[in-house]
């Protein structure tokens, strides 16, 4: 078994893992609390790593992928809070098209919303996903464009409800652009 130290380049490698697991679970202190656990499994089975087998963020994104699912099972005595989205630009359209996104998101199936957090959230190509979790490249690329062609509808939908709801004053991208003044 090679050896090297997989936690080498620890600032990047904790931002892809918070970012895959923010995807799961949402921005905030949930995500925290699960990413501080892939990295102290991580140091404590740090001399299990074989970089023969792949790469420390591979190694590190399968930790998560269990903490995620440990996460999942536990009772949840009180009611999680929307994901903190904050922006210098519109806060309260980006906070509408986050919890957007991860309301379909979460609609979804345990395997797409994997797919979607590795994909999007850990910025992972189908082929290191694929290399992950054991598929072929092209089954991983076919499942993450069936499971966009399933999200695309419903997200376009509630972009339309939402702005409709709101009189305009949280309008979709293209209309933005359109008229600067939201009417």
């Amino acid at each position: 078994m090679r050896r090297s130290d997989p936690l080498a380049n620890s600032s990047e490698l904790i931002r892809r893992v918070y970012s895959y697991v923010a995807y799961r679970l949402g921005d905030g202190p949930d995500a925290e609390d699960v990413t501080s656990d892939v990295f102290e499994r991580a140091l404590r089975y740090r001399d299990s790593y074989d970089d023969s087998r792949g790469e420390p963020l591979a190694w590190l994104l399968g930790i998560a992928r269990r903490c995620v699912e440990d996460t999942f099972r536990r009772p949840v005595f009180e009611g999680g809070d929307p994901p903190d989205a904050r922006s210098a630009e519109n806060v309260e359209a980006e906070a509408v098209q986050r919890l957007t996104v991860a309301a379909a998101v979460s609609r979804l199936d345990a395997r797409a919303q994997d797919l979607i957090a590795l994909r999007y959230g850990a910025d992972l190509t189908a082929r290191q996903i694929a290399e992950m979790l054991g598929l072929k490249t092209n089954a991983v690329e076919v499942a993450l464009h069936r499971t966009l062609t399933r999200l695309r509808p419903e997200l376009e939908g509630r972009r339309e409800e939402e702005h409709e709801a709101t009189g305009g004053a949280v309008r979709p991208p293209a209309e933005a652009s359109a008229s600067p003044s939201g009417k």
